[in-house]
């Protein structure tokens, strides 16, 4: 009788998380459209900064020989 209520345990979380999950299914869709964005933004960020450090680097090495 236990094994039995185990396995009924088992099956009803199972469906439990299983609702969770089709519920949360918009908010997690949104959240992945968002956080695309954000990390977007940052690595264009990163790009623009890296770019400024390339180009002071290059100016201050032709500063130094000229």
């Amino acid at each position: 009788m236990k094994e039995f209520l185990v396995g009924l345990l088992f099956l009803v979380a199972v469906f439990v998380f299983g609702v969770i999950g089709i519920l949360l299914w918009p908010i997690l869709f949104l959240l992945t459209f968002f956080l695309r964005i954000v990390v977007i933004f940052f690595l264009l960020l990163f790009s623009i900064w890296l770019l400024g450090k390339l180009i002071v680097l290059v100016w201050e090495s032709l500063n130094k020989k000229a």
